[in-house]
This record gives C-alpha cells, structure tokens and sequence, in this order.
C-alpha cells in the first residue's frame, strides 16, 4: 500500500473517488467536494487547504479521507475554540491543524472509505499512523475527525484516538403513512399545538412549493442564495461560507440529492430552505428569508422535511446542528462523535479529561432531554 495526499479533489477523477466510497451519502462525493473547493468556497484562501488522503493498493485506491490543513476552526461545527485558546495562553500555537471533515456540513456520516475487501484491522492503524506523521511533517498541533459514524468513530478509539461525544437532534420515521400518522404519536396537547401552527402558515397567506433536481432553475439559486446571505448576515455580519457557482456546480453536477422549499406572500418569495437527501437520510442545511412570518421557520425546515422524508420512505432527518426547539416537534436527541489525536502529551491528557467529563454531561443531558419529547407515554 502508499499513501498520497492530494492538493485538490480534482487531482483524482470523480469515478475513482466515488467507485471507493460505493455510498449516496451526498457530502462524502466527489462532486459535492469538487464543488466546495471549484467555487473557492473550501479552499486555501479560506482556510480550508486540502490534504485529501488516497491509499492505493498497486495503482488501484483502496480507502480515502477527505482531509483539510486547518488555520481556524470556523465552518466545523465542533466546537475546539476553547482548546486553541488554552494554547494560546500558553504560548503555543494550536494551527494549523489536521481535519477530516465536511465543510460546512454537520452532517453524521463516514469519513474513511474503503473498498468492501479492505481489511479494517490492517487499514485503521496504517491511516492513524500517517495521519499522526503527516501532522508532525506539517507542523499540526493536532488530528482530529469530525462526525464519523459511530462504527467508523469505535474503529478511531482503537487506534488510541480520543473520542469526543456531543449531540444533534434527529427525526426518525417510524414507518409513518402520512403527516397526520405521525402527529397520532404525540400527546393530545402536544399534537394540537403542533397543528396550530401549521394552520397558522395558511392564515398569514403563505404558500409552500417543494423542489427537487431540474426543477430548480437558476433563477431560483439566486432567489435562495438571497436568502442564505441574508440568514448570514444578519447572524455573522458576513454573507456566508458558500460562494453563488457552489450552488450551480451541485445543480449541475448531483441534481438528485438536491431539495428546495420555497415560501411564497403576495406571489413573492420570501424564505426558502435547502435540504440534501440520500436514499435513507434527509439532511436540513440552509434556511433564510427577506420577511417574518410566524412558524414559518418551523414550517420550511422541519415540517416539510419530515413530509418529505415520509412521502419518499426515508427513515431519518438530521436537520443540523443545535436548536432545542426541535425536541417538541418530534426531533430526538442523539449522540454525534468525533476522534482527536493531540500531539502535545501534556494537553493531550487535560483535553482527554475535559472529553471525559463532557462526555458524561452530555449523556445525561440527552437522557434528561427526551423527557421533553411530545410522544405519548406509554400509559396514554
């Protein structure tokens, strides 16, 4: 085997990059990647220089990651800035830093890939060896692999890689015939403030369309991408991560992994939300809107989803990171992982502490948190 770390995506062809991922988990692909780095919005002008990492077996690839030099922690969802800032009162310096990761993307899902016959007692401890020489070759503080699967993230721990435990809320389709199956699982006062306010939506006079592929025109990306600066704007100051030939590149390149909600006051638009989807798992991304409305936040991003997941048999909604608002329109709180290897033995053992101790927090509060779930008890 060899290993080789690549400057772009576009170093290896999309069929080699996606014959070993062998997966429709939309953000491990080739496109979906290619579009990040091809519109400059993952790039080394941003950050985001990328290290791809490709083990080949005679001139055949066998496993891949998707790997980043870091220089800051923004756009990755799990939070290490209080890590940086420990370094930094002590003089050291945290960046760069090796990631495996998704841009932008807080999306559970497998971050090595290999081919079905890779055996994964030999590839694990190979990749952590080269990962940990690559960030000492690069001067990196440290690796770290964000959102793996809790497989993939067991198979980390092996290797002697910290896990680090946190948490998303997640819809799960129990086999639901339609919306209204769905809300038979809530209690009764539950179910009714739910369903008020979805009528609330019809009594201000909007009106919702779902779009999917070729269905969303150009002119529509820049209807939404309106909306996703606007979200960003007025939350960061700035227009966002992601670069409008993003949009147009995924529209191009992976139309069936693409959805649109699009709300709609006096025949103009006025909020939209865009969603990903595989062929079990819908993923809520980007939300923004030019006016308020009441519950139309919950409408485009939630309620919709779940419609959507449950008219196309999908059997679960990661809807994206924080926000406990979900717990009581049905979204349960869930574990997400991530892996750290620290270079440094001193900090290494004090964060491994603090993972420790915040692992343990936040199972207690996932436990505590599905008390507030609008299911029925079971004595109901």
């Amino acid at each position: 085997m060899k290993s080789v770390f690549l400057d772009s995506i576009t170093d290896i062809s999309a069929q080699d990059w996606n014959s070993v991922v062998n997966d429709d988990y939309p953000f491990m692909r080739h496109e979906f990647i290619a579009a990040m780095e091809l519109s400059e919005s993952a790039c080394t002008k941003s950050g985001w220089k990328a290290q791809h990492l490709v083990i080949y077996d005679q001139d055949n690839p066998i496993a891949l990651m998707p790997l980043y030099l870091k220089n800051h922690s923004y756009g990755e969802y799990i939070f290490d800035w209080s890590w940086a800032g420990a370094y930094d009162r002590h003089g050291m310096d945290y960046y760069p830093k090796l990631l495996s990761a998704i841009p932008f993307t807080p999306a559970t899902g497998p971050r090595l890939a290999c081919i079905d016959s890779c055996d994964k007692g030999l590839i694990y401890p190979y990749i952590s060896e080269i990962l940990q020489a690559r960030a000492t070759e690069l001067n990196a503080s440290s690796v770290h692999i964000l959102l793996p699967d809790q497989e993939e993230t067991s198979e980390w721990a092996k290797q002697n890689l910290m896990t680090r435990t946190t948490s998303q809320f997640h819809w799960f389709n129990d086999d639901y015939k339609d919306f209204e199956d769905f809300l038979q699982s809530f209690s009764s006062r539950k179910r009714k403030n739910l369903k008020k306010e979805r009528r609330r939506i019809i009594e201000q006079g909007v009106s919702l369309q779902v779009l999917t592929g070729d269905e969303i025109t150009p002119e529509l990306w820049d209807v939404f991408y309106d909306f996703y600066q606007l979200t960003y704007a007025k939350r960061s100051g700035h227009g966002g991560y992601l670069q409008r030939e993003f949009f147009d590149l995924l529209s191009e390149s992976m139309p069936e992994h693409v959805m649109l909600v699009l709300a709609k006051s006096k025949d103009q638009f006025v909020a939209g939300a865009l969603y990903f989807y595989s062929s079990t798992t819908l993923y809520g991304r980007y939300w923004g809107c030019t006016q308020e409305f009441e519950m139309l936040h919950f409408e485009a991003c939630y309620y919709q989803g779940i419609e959507f997941c449950i008219a196309r048999g999908l059997k679960k909604f990661d809807a994206g990171a924080q926000g406990e608002h979900k717990i009581q329109r049905g979204f349960t709180p869930t574990p997400i992982w991530s892996n750290h290897w620290i270079k440094d033995k001193q900090f290494s053992d004090a964060i491994g502490d603090f993972i420790l101790r915040e692992t343990q927090s936040t199972l207690a509060y996932i436990e505590n948190a599905k008390e507030y779930l609008p299911f029925k008890k079971a004595s109901e």
